[in-house]
């Protein structure tokens, strides 16, 4: 669970690659509008960037550090997800419950569901990861680490701040936890307050506390290649949740190679933010101050692909969907359905191409469509001739 301060940090002039020159930053800063601050990126919104690669839409608006939720709320369809204060609250007192006495009840659930072969903790190290700056932080998180592993021995990262490259620009990020283990190993550390009930969670929650855990995943491996020799990143990380209706930890390990697999290729697929910024009609902004029709226009400038699992990881979901439904999208009807139309994009092609009205026949969609009309007509006709006999 995330701390009350801020955990990921949004991206700085000075933290660009040489590459990314001043003119990029300031397109991208035009785009947010005059005088707004860019919003942080962090390792739940790259795992749902990750999940929906083709959307522009949401690439741009993530890279420019845009606030979704406002936008969503001036567009009037504000995103009806998001956590409760009160769900906030418990999970960090839960988060600090796990933490209590310098990590010994976490770095006991690590050994016991990680490494039992290694020597059990009985006073782990936590580091002070405190410095000036996310910069520095990922920097004395570094230095920590390599500590860590040279001394062999069991070692609580409480809240360190690692760093990605996504879209050419650099993310810090931050985990609850990293332990590293006494062989040099790292282990991301995943806490949340959803429960686990007579041993088993949330398939939806644990999911997605595997995909997000994928991303801190990937930037640990990135600190750990500036090694030499490279320390081991585990691919199974800690989940620890509350067992049952207490506030008592129980942990998990979750493997995450798929996920981390997954993400890793998509994040390396996405556009670069400010090539997709210089595509964009000069002057298109937004800043939350505009009126609805011009942030209409500006939103709708970029390109979206969405899909329903849009409406549990992207504030603006409820925008897209009704935009999507309008123009008769077949992505509104999901990802796969999309995938066995193949060149039929819209609802009105799919109807015309199984009436029979356009479409190669020779096309397997095609001749699907036409089969299952054919099909649905059978069956309606049957059905009145049993109604008229009754």
């Amino acid at each position: 669970m995330p701390s009350p301060r801020t955990r990921e940090t949004a991206l700085k002039p000075g933290a660009l690659p040489a590459r990314a020159t001043s003119r990029a930053w300031a397109r991208l800063a035009e785009l947010r509008g005059p005088g707004v601050p860019p919003r942080a990126l962090d390792a739940r919104g790259l795992a749902a960037l990750a999940a929906n690669p083709g959307c522009g839409r949401r690439a741009v608006l993530d890279g420019a550090g845009v606030d979704k939720a406002a936008l969503a709320e001036a567009l009037g369809a504000p995103a009806a997800f998001g956590q409760s204060q009160f769900a906030f609250m418990r999970g960090n007192a839960f988060e600090a419950r796990v933490k209590a006495d310098g990590g010994a009840e976490l770095l006991g659930l690590a050994h016991t569901r990680l490494d039992p072969g290694a020597e059990p903790p009985q006073e782990g190290r936590v580091p002070d990861l405190s410095a000036v700056g996310p910069e520095g932080r990922t920097a004395r998180t570094a230095l920590a680490l390599r500590e860590a592993t040279q001394a062999g021995t069991w070692t609580l990262l409480d809240h360190p701040m690692l760093a990605l490259e996504v879209a050419g620009s650099p993310v810090h990020l931050e985990p609850d936890a990293v332990v590293v283990h006494p062989d040099g190993s790292w282990t991301v550390v995943e806490i949340k307050s959803f429960p686990v009930l007579d041993g088993s969670a949330d398939p939806a929650k644990v999911g997605a506390a595997a995909r997000q855990s994928a991303v801190y995943v990937l930037a640990l491996e990135d600190v750990a290649a500036r090694l030499d020799p490279a320390p081991r990143v585990r691919h199974r990380v800690l989940l620890v949740c509350p067992k049952d209706f207490s506030n008592l930890p129980t942990a998990s390990a979750v493997d995450v190679r798929k996920q981390r697999a997954v993400t890793a290729r998509q994040l390396t697929r996405l556009t670069r933010v400010e090539d997709i910024a210089d595509a964009l009609p000069e002057g298109v902004c937004f800043s939350p101050e505009l009126s609805p029709e011009e942030l209409t226009a500006a939103v709708e400038a970029v390109p979206a692909t969405y899909a329903p699992e849009c409406l549990a990881a992207c504030e603006l979901a409820f925008h897209c969907r009704t935009r999507s439904r309008e123009r008769g999208a077949v992505t509104a009807l999901g990802r796969s359905v999309r995938a066995d139309l193949g060149g039929l994009s819209t609802v009105e092609d799919v109807l015309a191409a199984a009436h029979g009205e356009a479409g190669d026949p020779d096309d397997p969609a095609v001749a699907a469509l036409r089969r299952a009309a054919a099909l649905r007509a059978e069956a309606l006709e049957a059905a009145g001739r049993e109604a008229v006999c009754r």
